[in-house]
């Protein structure tokens, strides 16, 4: 089936840190089990990254729509200058 994916801006501050919630990330493929839905981090973010909480520090590349739904990703902010708005992508 078609796949669906809507991603709201997320804003950070320097060294924040946000969960992503479905309310950020949610996609769907038509099936019945979107707990299999898996995200690639195809274009991280500007200043910072996508981080799992059993791996603060480290970037995550790719997770699952069950660690969305478990809140187990964040999206962290680098303390960079220069914090803005950033879309999942």
């Amino acid at each position: 089936g078609d796949i669906v994916l809507l991603a709201k801006p997320v804003t950070l501050t320097e060294g924040d840190r946000v969960t992503l919630t479905t309310d950020v990330p949610v996609a769907t493929d038509g099936t019945s089990k979107p707990e299999k839905l898996l995200y690639a981090v195809s274009l991280p973010p500007v200043h910072g990254q996508i981080e799992h909480i059993n791996y603060p520090g480290v970037p995550i590349s790719s997770y699952s729509q069950l660690d969305v739904v478990a809140q187990k990703m964040f999206d962290v902010h680098d303390n960079s200058h220069g914090a803005g708005k950033e879309s999942l992508r």
